[in-house]
């Protein structure tokens, strides 16, 4: 674990991309195997040994800890896992614990016997090994990597273009002796799974003085719904659903899964539709992570896709044709296919990019959120290519809020409250709407984290209630309505845009300014 546990320290600590990379590329290039194999799974969401509930931690800790001397240290530490690490008392000789035994020996215990495991390793281990335990057997890791930087970072160990890798990452299993072998110099294994996925082409963003020096005639425009992007592919009776990420979420969409009859992949994005009209993304955001739906909810939270490009049909590759060719195949696919779940993307006629300005100002349906330009001589090139696409997203809606409630960060800013809650006034009461932990620097988390310190009003746990004092400008994506919320509203992508140490918070926007932005 020791390690183990110093790539996650310098993965927490390590801002930059670059670094992040230098380190897993480094792990992954000396770490001994299968404990490399562990470590890319639990990275990357593929390994399967969460099954320590902060339940069963607080229990493990009640009997070696003092109960107010660990309640004392968890509100003031803010995170159960670290509380532990830190204070569970030393009883056994320090010993090496390698990763692949943790994952082994989870794997093979029952119930009864994980906490006596668990126990029995904190015992042996160092604080900073403890954490990175924890951390492990609850799944919540929260390093800031992806599956695709994770593969880019293993790409560089070997001479395997990370393309190559995603597509067969879905057939391998942790501890993945055969693509360590391949990234050695083996030979290329064979794929083990039916309808594999083919990593996606990316956008960049842009704006309008970036596309003053692009001709509009070398571009073709489509708007960009709010919804998920998939890959929808099927061949040899298989039929799977990818997000862009390469995740296979068939389980959760039989309704698309069961309409798949054609041999090809295709590119899209996945929906909740009604008829002719889309749903906003909260209702899609009911379906997400449901491994089984009811029938009441496949019925009232109807999937669809709606599709922009072709990468395979009928056993023929289409990435590297143009993208004006291959949206003609994709027309020609779908009329054949006559799926009335399945529609195409609209194509929008503009002279020069004053004209696309005035759509992008003005949709015809409040679930879009900008427009995507693609050339149209553009291959299909995954990853995120500078030039040939782009996204141009509407401008983010800002709304004055005040901070009501705050709770410690994770990471590097485990130390400070860095996770706000925040509302508008509703008559004479502030009701929250939304949480957000960026927007903010460094500077201005410490001054937020003193100001929470010296405004607490209450305490639940590792929350803390904030006198209504402080104002600060969020932007967001969009708004759905929302049953869950007690406003009865959901911010897509909320961020703290600036910090209003100056504006009474008396003078924060009112709910009447947000419902008025839903309509």
């Amino acid at each position: 674990m020791r390690a183990f546990t110093d790539l996650l320290e310098r993965l927490a600590f390590s801002p930059g991309r670059n670094a992040k990379l230098a380190h897993l590329a480094r792990y992954f290039g000396t770490a001994p195997d299968p404990d490399r194999g562990y470590a890319l799974a639990s990275l990357t969401g593929e390994l399967d040994v969460g099954r320590a509930k902060p339940a069963l931690l607080r229990g493990m800790a009640a009997e070696r800890v003092d109960a107010e001397l660990f309640a004392m240290s968890y509100d003031y530490v803010g995170d159960l896992a670290e509380t532990i690490a830190l204070i569970w008392p030393t009883t056994a000789t320090p010993r090496e614990v390698r990763l692949g035994e943790v994952v082994t020996s989870l794997s093979d215990a029952s119930r009864t016997e994980i906490p006596g495991l668990i126990a029995g390793w904190l015992d042996a281990m160092p604080p900073s090994e403890r954490l990175a335990l924890l951390k492990l057997v609850t799944g919540g890791l929260r390093v800031g990597v992806s599956t695709r930087m994770a593969l880019t970072a293993l790409a560089q160990t070997g001479t395997v273009p990370r393309e190559e890798i995603e597509e067969l990452w879905a057939g391998f299993r942790p501890p993945y002796q055969p693509l360590f072998d391949w990234l050695a110099g083996g030979p290329r294994p064979e794929s083990m799974l039916r309808a594999p996925f083919r990593p996606v082409m990316l956008s960049t963003p842009t704006d309008e003085s970036a596309l003053a020096a692009l001709a509009p005639q070398d571009f073709v425009a489509e708007w960009k719904w709010d919804g998920i992007r998939i890959q929808a592919v099927a061949e040899g009776g298989t039929a799977r659903l990818y997000t862009r990420t390469g995740e296979d979420i068939s389980g959760s969409f039989p309704d698309i899964v069961e309409r798949m009859d054609f041999e090809g992949a295709l590119d899209g994005e996945l929906l909740v539709r009604r008829g002719r009209d889309v749903a906003p993304f909260g209702d899609l955001q009911r379906r997400l992570g449901r491994k089984a739906p009811g029938k009441a909810l496949l019925r009232s939270h109807p999937a669809a896709l709606r599709l922009y490009d072709i990468l395979v049909w009928e056993d023929e590759d289409l990435r590297t044709l143009g993208f004006e060719t291959r949206r003609a195949r994709l027309e020609k696919a779908i009329a054949a296919l006559r799926e009335p779940r399945f529609d195409l993307s609209e194509t929008l006629d503009f002279p020069d990019w004053d004209a696309l300005a005035d759509l992008r100002a003005a949709p015809p349906d409040p679930v879009i959120e900008g427009i995507m330009l693609k050339r149209r001589d553009s291959a299909y090139v995954a990853g995120r290519p500078r030039g040939p696409w782009f996204k141009w997203k509407r401008d983010p809606m800002v709304v004055d809020a005040v901070l009501l409630y705050a709770q410690r960060g994770h990471g590097k800013r485990s130390g400070f409250y860095s996770d706000f809650t925040f509302g508008v006034w509703d008559g004479d009461l502030l009701v929250p709407v939304g949480k957000a932990y960026s927007g903010f620097t460094d500077e201005e988390l410490r001054r937020l984290d003193r100001f929470v310190r010296t405004h607490t009003t209450e305490r639940f746990g590792p929350v803390r209630a904030l006198a209504p004092r402080l104002v600060v400008e969020v932007a967001f994506e969009g708004l759905n309505r929302s049953t869950r919320h007690k406003s009865g509203l959901a911010m897509r992508f909320p961020r703290i845009a600036r910090i209003r140490w100056d504006k009474p918070a008396d003078e924060a926007d009112h709910i009447e300014a947000l419902r008025g932005l839903l309509r």
